[in-house]
C-alpha cells in the first residue's frame, strides 16, 4: 500500500486511536471491530458518492464525523465508530487512499485479534501456505482476481478451499484480498499479509524455497544464520521445489540468495556467455 503524506499521517493517527479502543478489548471483541470496519470498506468500495463524501477535503472535519456517525450509529460497535470518527475527521490524499487505509486498519484489528487468542504464528503460517496455493495454480489466481467475477462465487471458492482448514481470522483477510484484488495479484496481497503479520512480532520475512524439505534442525540452523545475517528476527516460510535440484533460493524483501544447483548452474552459463 503507497500512501502520500496526508494519509500517512491521517492512518498514523486513526493507527492510534485502533490501539487505544483495542487495548482493553478481548479477541472477539478485536475481531469484531476488524470485521466492521472491513464491512464499511466494502461499502465505500461500492458507493463512490459516500468514498468521496467521506474524504471531501473542502467539508470541515466535524461534517464528516457527523456523516460517519449518521450513517453508521447503531449499526456499528462504538469502538468501530471511535476508529472511523478518526479515518473520516482527517485529512486524506484521495479517496481511494482513505479506503485502502481503512482496510489496513481492519487488518490490524484481526491480527490483535490472532493475538488476542494466541493464534498469530498460526495466522502467518496459514497466509504463507494459502499464498502458495495461489502462486502454484495461477488459473486460481485468474479465477480469483476476474473482475467479472462475482463475489459471491469468489467467496465460496474461497471458503470451500480452505473453510475448516485455517483460523477464521485467516479466511477473512484472504476472503477480503480476494473482494478487492479488482485484476491485481492476488497473490501479492496475500505476501503483504504475511509480511504484516510479521511485523505484528517485529519480524522480517524469508521466503525459502528448498530442493527438498528441511528437517527441523536444518530450519532452526537456517534461521540463526538469516537472524546474524540481517540483523534481526527473520520468519521462514519453507516450500519445496525439486526442480531446483540442490539447494536453497532466499527472499528477504528485494533481496535473493541464489544457492541453488539450478541457480549456480544459470551463473555458471552466464559468465560462459561473457567469456
Amino acid at each position: 500500500m503507497t500512501l502520500h503524506a496526508a494519509s500517512r499521517e491521517a492512518l498514523g493517527l486513526a493507527e492510534e486511536r485502533l490501539g487505544e479502543v483495542l487495548a482493553d478489548a478481548d479477541a472477539t471483541g478485536s475481531s469484531l471491530v476488524g470485521d466492521e470496519l472491513l464491512s464499511v470498506v466494502d461499502l465505500l468500495d461500492r458507493e463512490i458518492g459516500l468514498r468521496r463524501a467521506v474524504s471531501d477535503a473542502s467539508a470541515t472535519p466535524e461534517s464528516r464525523t457527523t456523516l460517519v456517525r449518521r450513517l453508521f450509529d447503531g449499526k456499528l460497535s462504538e469502538p468501530a465508530l471511535k476508529v472511523l470518527d478518526a479515518v473520516a475527521g482527517s485529512r486524506w490524499s484521495s479517496p481511494r487512499q482513505l479506503v485502502d487505509g481503512l482496510e489496513s486498519l481492519g487488518h490490524s484489528a484481526l491480527l490483535t485479534a490472532a493475538e488476542k487468542t494466541g493464534n498469530i504464528d498460526a495466522v502467518e503460517t496459514q497466509l504463507f501456505q494459502v499464498s502458495r496455493v495461489v502462486a502454484n495454480h495461477p488459473e486460481l489466481e485468474t479465477a480469483l482476481a476476474d473482475l467479472a467475477g462475482p463475489a459471491d462465487a469468489k467467496r465460496s471458492l474461497v471458503r470451500g478451499l480452505f473453510a475448516d482448514k485455517v483460523d477464521v481470522v485467516t479466511e477473512t483477510l484472504v476472503e477480503q484480498v480476494v473482494r478487492r484484488a479488482k485484476g491485481r495479484g492476488v497473490g501479492a496481497g496475500l505476501d503483504a499479509l504475511v509480511k504484516l503479520a510479521a511485523e505484528r512480532r517485529q519480524r522480517s520475512v524469508a521466503y525459502v524455497t528448498s530442493a527438498s524439505p528441511l528437517t527441523d534442525e536444518q530450519t532452526a540452523r537456517l534461521g540463526e544464520k538469516l537472524d546474524t545475517i540481517y540483523g534481526r528476527s527473520i520468519a521462514l516460510h519453507v516450500e519445496v521445489d525439486p526442480s531446483l535440484g540442490g539447494g536453497l533460493v532466499v527472499r528477504v524483501g528485494d533481496e535473493i540468495i541464489d544457492g541453488s544447483a539450478a541457480g549456480q548452474l544459470a551463473a555458471l552459463r552466464r559468465r560462459l556467455a561473457r567469456a
